[in-house]
């Protein structure tokens, strides 16, 4: 299964590790969406900067 991952917060002032873990997941700008697997890679991102998306299951 695959997981839709949502930018819904702004990039500006983030740390600059959280910033390169969204580019790292293809969220370059608010509402960009990309679909990455579910995998404990992909989870750690999420966890990194859950505070910034929104996670849906595809």
């Amino acid at each position: 299964m695959a997981k839709n991952i949502k930018l819904v917060k702004s990039l500006i002032s983030c740390k600059k590790d959280q910033i390169a873990t969204a580019k790292a997941l293809g969220l370059k700008k608010i509402g960009d969406v990309t679909v990455q697997p579910d995998n404990a890679q992909t989870d750690g991102k999420i966890k990194k900067i859950s505070h910034l998306i929104e996670v849906t299951e595809a």
